[in-house]
């Protein structure tokens, strides 16, 4: 597989549709009010972070040059395990009642935070187009007409 990402970006794509469904069709009767509350806030992180997990794709397909692909690699992972994190923590505690988990959301949370930072950076460390070779080059601006003398 050449660019995993975009599958992992659908995956939790489809991932945030299908538990937010279930959720609200088969948990909701079985669930305290806190409980779907929390159930929903995680369904809802998943939604929020596809738009990064698809960046990280793009910016992996573009010609940005090694060291953006790497920063928005690094994005993506921070992204998962965020979102594992956070929306695990919350989903676990819907279902079992077990508030210590809660202990566990705010790093979730962080690492999301985080994988935002690292994906504005890998923006930031964008190789001029001259360093990023001849297919970058030729992707550029039409070069100028050179005027009559």
């Amino acid at each position: 597989m050449r660019n995993p990402w975009w599958l992992l970006a659908a995956l939790v794509g489809f991932l945030s549709v299908g538990l937010g469904a279930f959720g609200a069709h088969a948990l909701e009767p079985r669930l305290s009010d806190d409980g779907v509350a929390r159930w929903a806030l995680s369904t809802r992180y998943l939604a929020a972070h596809v738009p990064l997990l698809l960046a990280v794709a793009w910016v992996n397909d573009a010609d940005w040059g090694q060291r953006s692909a790497r920063r928005a690699r690094a994005a993506g992972l921070t992204c998962v395990s965020g979102l594992v994190l956070f929306s695990g923590s919350l989903g676990a505690m819907a279902l079992t009642d077990v508030t210590a988990l809660g202990a566990i959301t705010p790093l979730g949370g962080l690492s999301l935070l985080a994988a935002w930072a690292l994906l504005g950076a890998a923006s930031l460390a964008r190789a001029p187009a001259a360093a990023r070779g001849p297919a970058s080059q030729a992707a550029g601006p039409a070069p100028r007409p050179t005027p009559p003398h």
